[in-house]
């Protein structure tokens, strides 16, 4: 079975900075895509940043230049790196990935981790 744990959430003040990290087991998961989604309270869960197999990159318009979606394949590994945060992106922040174990295909979720933003 796929799992995806995620770390590096907190507190930090607007201006800060934090790095999340997403460690996806077991090591044969071959992972073809990786993204970040945020979940602020009543809000519907989006789409922060993605990046496929080859490197491509997208963001949601929001956390462009400030938000680096970044991954390590021999770790199985994706990480966000998030400068000059601002309130408004306080949230949960869910990993998901998808790929393959064998020829069977997953698409899965972390457990999240709360990214709280304030003075």
């Amino acid at each position: 079975q796929v799992q995806l744990v995620e770390s590096g959430g907190g507190l930090v003040q607007p201006g800060g900075s934090l790095r999340l990290s997403c460690a996806a087991s077991p090591s044969i998961f071959s992972i073809n895509a990786m993204g970040w989604y945020r979940q602020a309270p009543g809000k519907q869960r989006e789409l922060v940043a993605h990046i496929t197999s080859d490197g491509t990159t997208n963001y949601a318009a929001s956390v462009k230049g400030r938000f680096t979606i970044s991954r390590d394949n021999a770790k199985n590994t994706v990480y966000l790196q998030m400068n000059s945060l601002k309130p408004e992106d306080t949230a949960v922040y869910y990993c998901n990935a998808d790929g393959w174990i064998g020829l069977r295909w997953y698409a899965n979720w972390g457990q999240g981790t709360q990214v709280t933003v304030s003075s």
